[in-house]
C-alpha cells in the first residue's frame, strides 16, 4: 500500500467518498467520525498525513491540529465549510500544510494530499503510465527513455493527469488544479491538452472522454473519443 492517510470527518457521505478516492489513488486510508481517539490513532495507525474537518463534534479541527503537531510530523490537510481568510490563516499558522474549502472536487483533494506527501518525501515523485515517466519534482518527462520538453504549464497539467491516471477528470477540475481558476474556460484546457497530446506522441496516452473530460492511461477505454 501507499502512504497512510487518516481522515477525520463527521459527515458520513463526505468521509466515505474521501476514503474511496484516497484508496483508489493507492493510499492506505482510514476514517474516523471525530478526534476522541486521535492520539491513539497517531500511535497505532501512524499516518503520514491527516485530513481534518474543522467543524467536528467535541474537539474541533484546530484543537486536533495542535494535537497532531505535538505528537507527530504527519502532514495535515484541513477541510472546512468556512471560506473566511481568518480561518484559513489560523489553520496554516497552526501548522496545516494545505486547506480545502467545501464543497470540493474529490480529485482536487486527492491531488492536494498527493502534493503534500510528495513535498514531505512520503510518496514517490515519479509516476509511470505505460512507457511514460513523469517526475514533476525534477521537472523531467520521458517516454520510452526519450526526454520530452514541456512548458511549465504543460508539466503541471501532465503531473495532475498523471496523479489521477486511469480516472476521468473534467475541465473544471483541471482549471482549478492547474491554473487556480474557478471560472469555466474550456478553450484554455483544450488548447493545452492538444499541445500536450502532440508532444506525448503515439500510441496515444491522453484520451478525451466525450462529455466528461480527459483521462491519462496506457490503453484507451472503450468509451474514449479520439480527437
Amino acid at each position: 500500500m501507499g502512504a497512510r492517510v487518516l481522515v477525520v470527518e463527521d459527515a458520513e457521505a463526505i468521509r466515505t467518498a474521501v476514503l474511496a478516492g484516497l484508496t483508489g489513488a493507492g493510499f492506505d486510508a482510514a476514517g474516523r467520525v471525530d478526534g476522541r481517539a486521535l492520539e491513539r490513532d497517531l500511535e497505532t495507525f501512524r499516518p503520514d498525513l491527516v485530513v481534518l474537518d474543522v467543524m467536528l463534534p467535541g474537539r474541533d479541527g484546530f484543537a486536533l491540529l495542535e494535537a497532531v503537531r505535538r505528537h507527530t510530523d504527519a502532514g495535515v490537510v484541513m477541510l472546512t465549510a468556512r471560506d473566511g481568510v481568518d480561518d484559513r490563516l489560523r489553520g496554516l499558522h497552526g501548522g496545516a500544510d494545505d486547506y480545502v474549502v467545501k464543497p470540493f472536487a474529490l480529485a482536487e483533494l486527492v491531488a492536494r494530499v498527493t502534493a503534500v506527501l510528495r513535498r514531505m518525501g512520503r510518496t514517490p515523485s515519479t509516476v509511470e503510465v505505460g512507457d511514460l515517466l513523469v517526475d514533476a519534482a525534477a521537472g523531467s518527462v520521458s517516454r520510452a527513455g526519450v526526454p520530452i520538453e514541456l512548458t511549465a504549464t504543460e508539466l503541471r497539467l501532465l503531473d495532475y493527469l498523471a496523479t489521477q491516471r486511469g480516472r476521468v477528470v473534467g475541465k473544471g477540475q483541471i482549471l482549478t488544479r492547474v491554473w487556480g481558476y474557478t471560472e469555466y474556460d474550456p478553450n484554455l484546457v483544450e488548447v493545452h491538452v492538444s499541445a500536450l497530446r502532440r508532444k506525448l506522441g503515439e500510441p496515444r496516452l491522453l484520451h478525451t472522454v466525450r462529455g466528461l473530460g480527459y483521462v491519462l492511461r496506457a490503453e484507451p477505454p472503450v468509451s474514449a473519443q479520439r480527437c
